[in-house]
């Protein structure tokens, strides 16, 4: 198995994986959005709230802002169901608290933590806007979860994978050049030369098969290469993408670890 970075940035991740199988790829892909851990904010206690936005959907908006969880603000931290604690305590769980007075609107920024390497990822998430003289007053605590268990938790926006393109041509029939044109994504290019159309960027190619709709002498074909895959991971800050592809990889380990030992007694 061969493995090719496209592109990367803080937030996203695009590679190429050779020689491998779906199972293999389909296994990667759910382990990244279910079952990597990520800290984000489980309970919410209010003392008070003038403003004009219900207390349930407060609590929503403030569970889904997502929080920095990479490797280095959650190391030595546990999972809550893991923990000895009655409720929470600082080995699994940060706090935060939020107090301001209106005018104005309440941003993420203003979530104040325990702990300063555990805080929103954005400053400029609105949460709610309060007018004169009225009061919010909270305290939340955020927990590590798996997105099997909720939404919130998931780390990835996009987590997301497809088989490697393949165009061909079938040179007995007459060339279309109407087709470069047809193409959504500029995959193809009319060279009339070389009598022959051109695949560029064939990456971009989304298999939509417009090309081979609009084509009537059968002169194109689109496929893709059953062992390779383009797959693309991108998150909400909450972890950087490599971190994410690692840990998945580091659990889809131990469940073959784990079967193997089950099988062999």
């Amino acid at each position: 198995m061969e493995i090719e970075v496209k592109s990367k940035d803080e937030n996203e991740i695009v590679f190429i994986v050779r020689d491998a199988e779906v199972p293999f790829i389909n296994a990667i892909r759910r382990i990244a959005m279910m079952e990597v851990p990520k800290i984000a904010i489980e309970d919410v206690n209010i003392v008070q709230n003038d403003s004009a936005m219900f207390n349930e959907v407060l609590a929503h908006r403030l569970g889904l802002t997502p929080l920095i969880s990479n490797l280095d603000g959650i190391e030595g931290m546990e999972m809550a169901n893991e923990c000895d604690c009655e409720e929470y305590c600082p080995k699994c769980s940060v706090s935060f608290t939020l107090s301001k007075t209106g005018p104005g609107i309440i941003y993420s920024k203003d979530l104040v933590s325990t702990d300063s390497t555990i805080k929103p990822v954005y400053d400029t998430i609105p949460l709610l806007k309060l007018k004169e003289d009225q009061n919010i007053e909270l305290e939340v605590v955020a927990k590590i979860g798996l997105g099997k268990d909720h939404a919130k938790w998931i780390p990835t926006t996009v987590c997301a994978y497809k088989q490697y393109p393949k165009i061909t041509f079938n040179e007995d029939a007459e060339v279309n050049y109407e087709l470069a044109d047809v193409c959504p994504r500029n995959i193809l290019k009319s060279d009339k030369r070389s009598k022959k159309l051109k695949v560029q960027n064939i990456e971009d190619c989304s298999m939509c098969k417009a090309c081979v709709r609009a084509d009537e002498n059968d002169y194109i074909n689109i496929g893709f290469e059953e062992k390779n895959f383009i797959f693309r991971i991108e998150t909400d800050g909450s972890l950087p993408p490599e971190e994410v592809l690692s840990k998945a990889c580091d659990v889809l380990s131990d469940k073959a670890d784990k079967f193997i030992t089950f099988s062999k007694n």
